[in-house]
């Protein structure tokens, strides 16, 4: 059986790729776990089945038209649409309408895990880590900051320690240092600060 043949390759894109696309695009948008390739071919399948349903109409007039010989670069515009640009846009649509209060009352929430809600908000906060002996380690997560997300190891970068007062106050940045990196299995919790608050306390103001 040659693969290559034309029929069989039309198969595959209309069958497979748009499907391929959505779950890339999906997994991109809402971290989770990694899937077996064989649960993952059969929903590749199904997707690029229901982006095939929705675009038949349109699909069907392009065809019956005279756009295949009197204008190829919109006749590949076109496909290019239907097997790229419509995947990635059910996807994005889906994730935004799976995130509005009024479906999250019904559905859960497509974000799994509280750790990838938070940070994907991206943030510019003050942060207190506690960690599982009582260690504090406090300082700025901003635009260099990083946060790991699933299924990766929950991992915090803060960009910049900083040192707490004996009132638990903000002091001042580390000298010397270029941030702190924490595992997540050494945390107990962290607590935030909104950024526009001051970083220290009055009572704190004297450098450790």
């Amino acid at each position: 059986m040659d693969i290559w043949e034309v029929d069989k390759l039309v198969l595959f894109l209309v069958f497979v790729i748009p499907g391929f696309i959505s779950l890339k695009t999906y997994a991109l948008l809402v971290p989770g776990p990694v899937r077996n390739s064989g649960d993952q071919l059969i929903d590749a399948v199904a997707y690029s089945c229901i982006n095939f349903a929705i675009l038949w109409v349109p699909m069907g007039w392009v065809e019956a038209s005279s756009i295949p010989t009197q204008s190829p670069i919109a006749y590949y515009a076109f496909y290019l649409l239907l097997f790229v640009v419509a995947p990635v846009s059910w996807v994005a649509m889906f994730k935004w309408l799976r995130t509005r209060p009024f479906v999250t009352r019904m559905l859960p929430h497509p974000t799994g895990k509280a750790w990838d809600f938070f940070f994907e908000q991206r943030r510019i906060l003050w942060a207190k880590i506690t960690l599982e002996n009582g260690t504090v380690i406090a300082g700025r997560y901003s635009t260099a900051s990083f946060a790991t997300s699933a299924p990766c190891e929950d991992q915090i970068y803060l960009e910049e320690a900083w040192v707490i007062g004996e009132k638990g106050g903000f002091v001042r940045p580390k000298n010397g240092t270029a941030g702190v990196l924490v595992l997540s299995k050494q945390i107990s919790h962290i607590e935030f600060r909104n950024s526009q608050e001051k970083a220290h306390d009055a009572t704190d103001a004297t450098p450790q």
